[in-house]
């Protein structure tokens, strides 16, 4: 099995890949913050990336931000490019675990992958892409499994929150607890906000490819996961949510395949009893679904032809009215943005019998926290590899362990 330690051949517990992208600065700021909660209270870590001046510039600000002029001369920094496999190589050869935050990773994620586990280092990444997950599980379990090297994704934003809110609830419930519905709003502070436009290209060649992860999902041959209790009921496309008090819609990102494959694991392998799911997110009032149908019905007639995906990609801010920049969201709209979500769970209390009437019994979880995008998410991320470096024991260690999905 990979270790979970340095050597003088492997140096660093953490490399981060991509650390002069928009989100990767941001994760070189929270590592640096939390680098006393690394083995022995001394992590060890470096950056990387194609471009030296680029990644000094990000060590300099995160020495800057944090206070902490030290770094300037601490962190180590590896020239790799997902292009150059050599070189991607020789930076997973000197790391236990690579945080890769190359995305779109449909473009650049897969090599990064391959190298890490054809040199034995674990991988954790934040991509939110149904298809990159699902083939990059497809691909390369049975070798990551043989090798002992987790592969672990969507430890961002998408999808910890989510993953991990449904286990929590499900763990609070006296009984059997059958189904969750997940409710996500994301607040602004009086800055405003936006999201880098990284998310919002993916989301491009996410849509446009949809017939290829279906096709790709009929490759697993995978059983439909046993329904316990109630078949859950599915939402509307537009819907006006009593529980958000707004117009709601279904949550687009992985969350719904993160989740399920989870609770395909849990079944599968730990002979758990899974829990249904759907995942909504709230839209806001009448003047925003004015907004959300026109930027939709363009959005999908556009991202259908390579013209309009272009269009799409050179001008987020108007098609997207303003959700979605090319430059990102400030520091200040970072700092003033927050999200909420809401987990509400139904099953049968402790004696009932999940085969016979409705529910019984329902709990409900709070999940919040900061700015989503690149407050929470490098936080999640981050939290991630901490856990696999300090808790290795606890990580699933058998041939069919399932080491594709978030920790």
């Amino acid at each position: 099995m990979a270790a979970f330690s340095t050597s003088s051949s492997r140096p660093y517990h953490i490399v981060i890949f991509g650390a002069s992208g928009f989100t990767g600065q941001f994760v070189v700021e929270e590592v640096a913050r939390t680098a006393s909660e690394g083995p022995k209270g001394n992590l060890k870590w470096a950056v990387a990336g194609r471009n030296r001046t680029k990644l000094e510039k990000v060590v300099e600000q995160a020495a800057g931000a944090l206070s902490k002029p030290e770094l300037k001369s601490e962190v180590d920094i590896l020239i790799a490019d997902v292009g150059d496999p050599d070189s991607l190589a020789a930076m997973c050869k000197q790391a236990v675990i690579v945080l890769s935050c190359v995305g779109p990773y449909r473009f650049f994620g897969e090599p990064v992958v391959k190298s890490c586990v054809e040199n034995g280092t674990h991988c954790i990444d934040i991509s939110g892409e149904p298809q990159f997950l699902e083939s990059m599980q497809l691909n390369y379990h049975d070798q990551a499994a043989e090798k002992g090297v987790y592969i672990v994704g969507s430890c961002g934003f998408d999808s910890i929150p989510a993953d991990i809110g449904v286990i929590y609830t499900r763990d609070q419930f006296k009984g059997t607890l059958t189904s969750i519905e997940s409710f996500l709003t994301a607040s602004a502070g009086p800055e405003g906000g936006c999201i880098h436009d990284g998310t919002w290209q993916s989301a491009i060649y996410g849509l446009a490819d949809s017939d290829k992860l279906r096709s790709l999902r009929k490759k697993f041959g995978h059983k439909p996961l046993p329904v316990v209790g109630t078949k859950i009921k599915r939402r509307g496309t537009l819907f006006y949510s009593n529980e958000l008090q707004q117009y709601a819609i279904p949550f687009m990102g992985s969350d719904p395949s993160v989740v399920k494959r989870t609770q395909r694991y849990l079944n599968e392998e730990l002979n758990e009893s899974p829990v249904q799911y759907g995942a909504y997110v709230g839209v806001g009032g009448i003047s925003n679904i004015f907004k959300l149908v026109f930027a939709g019905l363009m959005f999908f007639f556009l991202v259908k032809f390579s013209f309009g995906r272009n269009l799409l990609m050179k001008f987020p801010e108007f098609f997207s009215f303003g959700f979605f920049s090319k430059e990102g969201p400030t520091r200040k709209q970072m700092e003033g943005a927050s999200f909420r979500f809401i987990f509400l769970g139904e099953g049968y209390t402790e004696g009932s019998d999940p085969s016979e009437g409705k529910p019984n019994g329902k709990i409900r979880t709070l999940v919040k926290g900061p700015e989503a995008g690149y407050v929470a998410t490098p936080i999640a991320m981050v939290q991630a590899a901490l856990t696999m470096l300090n808790e290795s024991d606890s990580l699933p260690k058998t041939r069919n362990s399932y080491r594709f999905g978030t920790v």
